[in-house]
């Protein structure tokens, strides 16, 4: 099974613990002595800080959460953070595990607004728990360790706006400038995901227009308007280019999507096409209706479904 967005995050996390982990423990045992010195808690953050790696600040907190010395950071001590109240921040509300050490989730910083994460090690002093070494982490700091994982190819249904589905029987589809000339527009966009470079094309029927993103300059899409999708010399503009060997949609099936697309907008009054999507890469097909709802199916299965599966059998 490829691995989620969520395991991908669980990696990580396992990876900045096992880096982090070891080094708080050391320094929260140097601490330990100078606990309740303002000034000796200090000088030791200072004098460690270089050993936690990708450290943004470093500072103690008591049991309560009120910090008891100042913040120390890469340029050394800031001064006025004794007595800054930290018990309400959102790692301070997180339960620290058994063994002494709690990486946080990710949260919002309090003062530059930037994604940041602290770990919180405990502080013991003669057997006694007395506090905890806090050390923050900017998150554009931290290396990326863990692989980035893969969309996976599962059919999703997503609901839209209430509002919309609340009123969709009360509506009717306005036939648009697309929809007068389609069969042609999705010859056009045919032509271009199978011999002219693009991978991806993102089809707006009551707008009239279509993105596209190509492989040539796949940072930035383009637009076609209704004009451009009637105009097969648009095709021109685009040099031919082999369908890429990595893509899981074949060049068969990419007209036999944009039919059943053109079937899927006008075959119903009510519930019709709205947008859709197609990435050859990627192998999916998206598609939203005019009740707002919308499917990211995989192009095989997408083609194994009929009308009668999106509108119910016929009379």
């Amino acid at each position: 099974m490829k691995p989620s967005w969520k395991d991908s995050i669980h990696q990580q996390r396992e990876e900045l613990a096992r880096m982090l982990r070891e080094p708080l423990g050391q320094l929260a045992g140097r601490l330990a002595p100078a606990w309740g010195d303002c000034d000796a808690l200090d000088a030791v953050l200072a004098a460690n800080f270089a050993s936690i790696p990708h450290c943004s600040f470093l500072y103690c907190v008591g049991m309560d959460g009120i910090q008891i010395c100042n913040s120390v950071g890469p340029t050394g001590i800031v001064p006025e953070q004794v007595g800054s109240d930290r018990s309400q921040r959102p790692y301070m509300q997180e339960a620290v595990p058994i063994w002494g050490f709690l990486l946080s989730d990710a949260y919002i910083g309090e003062n530059e607004h930037h994604l940041s994460l602290t770990a919180l090690q405990v502080v013991y002093r003669d057997g006694l728990t007395v506090g905890y070494l806090g050390a923050n982490f900017d998150l554009r700091n931290l290396p990326v360790t863990s692989e980035l994982y893969e969309e996976p190819a599962d059919w999703r249904q997503v609901k839209g706006d209430p509002a919309i589905r609340g009123t969709v029987f009360q509506q009717s589809r306005v036939e648009s400038p697309m929809d007068r000339n389609l069969e042609q527009a999705l010859s056009i966009l045919e032509e271009l995901l199978t011999e002219r470079g693009v991978f991806q094309c993102q089809i707006h029927f009551s707008n009239s227009l279509a993105t596209i993103w190509t492989l040539d300059d796949p940072y930035r899409y383009r637009i076609l308007d209704h004009e451009a999708l009637s105009d097969p010399d648009i095709c021109l503009v685009y040099p031919p280019r082999a369908h890429p060997a990595d893509a899981v949609i074949a060049t068969d099936d990419i007209g036999r999507i944009l039919a059943t697309l053109q079937a899927l907008r006008l075959t119903d009054p009510t519930i019709y096409l709205r947008v859709a999507s197609i990435n050859i890469f990627n192998g999916m097909v998206s598609a939203t209706f005019s009740c707002d709802g919308s499917h990211y199916m995989p192009h095989g299965e997408f083609l194994a479904k009929d009308t009668s599966f999106w509108f119910g059998p016929g009379e």
